[in-house]
């Protein structure tokens, strides 16, 4: 990482044994993904640079022209290393980590499966990230191991 890069706000702690090197695409660019509708392949973000991976870290992404400016960037990074575009994700209108007010079935469940009762209160105090990373942290096609850790950082568990 270089060292003007604030690392503070960019991660969260259960991905400290991943980030310092980049190998995995942290929370926050999976996000930004999700957002404007890019599925990037792990196989993608290897081929990118460590300094196009920190810039699509530090790229915003949050109004409709940064979501657009955001997957512009992002298809040019991928078809100058591939030769092609990554594939298009549909966008949610109304995503459910933007949804302070109805926790997903999925993270419900998941909680449930560690023993937490996780309650509606607990949610709407989380930051749409955090809820974002234990959407993504629930579902059964992903490596989940870092539920619990998740959940101790947010402050759920003890």
């Amino acid at each position: 990482m270089s060292d003007n890069q604030d690392t503070n706000l960019s991660f969260f702690k259960f991905e400290a044994d991943f980030v310092q090197d980049l190998r995995c695409i942290p929370m926050q660019v999976r996000m930004k993904l999700d957002t404007c509708g890019v599925k990037l392949k792990l196989t993608h973000w290897h081929q990118l640079t460590v300094e196009e991976r920190e810039g699509l870290m530090a790229l915003p992404c949050e109004t409709l022209e940064e979501q657009q400016t955001y997957r512009q960037r992002l298809r040019e990074l991928v078809l100058a290393k591939t030769g092609g575009f990554p594939k298009d994700l549909d966008i949610d209108p109304t995503p459910p980590w933007m949804d302070a007010t109805v926790i997903p079935t999925v993270v419900l469940e998941k909680a449930e499966s560690v023993e937490v009762d996780l309650t509606l209160e607990q949610w709407a105090q989380l930051t749409p990230a955090q809820r974002f990373a234990l959407i993504k942290l629930s579902r059964p096609s992903h490596e989940n191991h870092n539920f619990v850790p998740a959940l101790r950082e947010f402050q759920i568990l003890p």
